[in-house]
């Protein structure tokens, strides 16, 4: 049975996202912001699905726009939270570390610094704390949860059987989703490198469609073409850097010599 991926808009029509997934029973991806625990419930409810039915929270990472009402719909639902173990300090603390973030480019200089990513919540405890990939064929739902890192030590994303990614923010729409359905890094990353190397891994599963916390939906063919781009960028810079290091030790070996 294909599951029916239904958005959940949390700012604006498609600036922060959550999912429900609705196969022969429902499971939620992503809680909002501290305040979004009525959006959350009002679409779940509007989507015909009753929110204490719900099977499961799935917490794609540690950042308060994606845990923020997780401890609140986790009380409200009775539903158990599934989290990744290397975000647990986070989840636990209700807030993120800034010092793991590395900003990516001008606006995400910026964006680390303002009071959204920045914002604490109530701590959350997750009643499952994945250690690596998760079956939730037993769950109601034909798919499985991947560890996918970078963006956070422990993003994590679901693969559909049918070939939807719910893919949190291992890349999101430009200017975090302004732009709903252009390919952008967002503004942070704990591990830029490491992030685009779980893109490409959980692309090479197979996915048709990637949904994602910050614009989107986007076809994966899309997403492709964009991270060549990216990864040819990047092994330009690193031949650069090399080529620095060699000059610099030809010269000091000539000077010293």
């Amino acid at each position: 049975m294909h599951a029916k991926v239904v958005k959940i808009p949390l700012l604006g029509d498609h600036l922060v996202n959550a999912y429900l997934l609705i196969g022969r029973r429902p499971i939620l991806v992503d809680c909002g912001m501290p305040s979004s625990g009525d959006r959350v419930w009002n679409g779940i409810v509007a989507a015909g699905v009753d929110p204490v039915d719900l099977e499961m929270i799935v917490v794609t990472h540690g950042h308060v726009d994606h845990f923020g009402a997780a401890a609140e719909l986790q009380a409200r639902t009775g539903a158990p939270v599934a989290a990744h173990a290397d975000d647990l300090p986070t989840y636990l603390a209700g807030r993120s570390n800034p010092e793991l973030r590395q900003p990516i480019g001008v606006f995400g200089h910026v964006f680390t610094r303002t009071p959204p990513p920045n914002e604490a919540t109530r701590p959350l405890h997750p009643d499952l704390v994945l250690t690596g990939e998760y079956d939730l064929h037993d769950h109601g739902v034909e798919g499985r949860i991947i560890h996918t890192p970078g963006h956070t030590a422990g993003s994590v994303s679901v693969l559909l059987d049918q070939g939807d990614l719910i893919a949190g923010d291992m890349l999101t729409g430009g200017f975090l989703g302004l732009l709903q359905y252009r390919p952008s890094n967002p503004p942070f990353h704990d591990d830029p490198e490491q992030a685009l190397a779980s893109l490409q891994a959980a692309l090479n599963l197979g996915p048709h469609t990637l949904h994602i916390g910050h614009g989107g939906p986007m076809p994966a063919a899309d997403v492709r073409r964009w991270l060549d781009r990216q990864l040819a960028r990047r092994s330009r810079r690193h031949q650069m850097a090399s080529s620095t290091r060699r000059i610099r030790g030809w010269a000091s070996a000539l000077l010293s010599g």
